[in-house]
């Protein structure tokens, strides 16, 4: 990865994110930029976090899970990181598989309830 620093207006063009976002992910201290002066300069260890972070959220963990995630590696290193990875990962399919399950039910319901209608609807004009 470059040396190379992003801006704050880089930084969200690049991860497609919103002012808003980056700022609070600073906040919750996922994210630690180096500052010079108000201007802000993500390096490549910011990048990466980004990038785990952006991963995370569309795996669907909650932010608390990803934070804790990133400190394992900075506190214990990467095969710390791997093995919560994979439990968190575990824990995730299982949360995602049920999530599934009930979008499935409800699909069904709703086509059923559309199919019911349409039929009500076809009577209606026909009577």
């Amino acid at each position: 990865m470059s040396d190379a620093r992003l801006s704050f207006k880089e930084m969200c063009a690049k991860f497609n994110v919103t002012p808003r976002t980056l700022r609070y992910y600073e906040y919750i201290e996922l994210l630690m930029p180096e500052r010079d002066g108000r201007s802000r300069f993500y390096g490549p260890r910011e990048v990466a976090r980004m990038t785990l972070i952006l991963r995370g959220r569309k795996w669907g963990f909650a932010l608390e899970d990803i934070r804790q995630w990133l400190m394992i590696y900075e506190n214990d290193g990467t095969q710390a990181q791997m093995q919560s990875m994979i439990e968190l990962a575990d824990r995730q399919m299982v949360d995602l598989t049920h999530q599934r399950q009930q979008l499935d039910e409800a699909l069904i319901e709703l086509k059923e309830l559309r199919k019911q209608l349409g039929a009500s609807l076809g009577k209606a004009k026909t009577g």
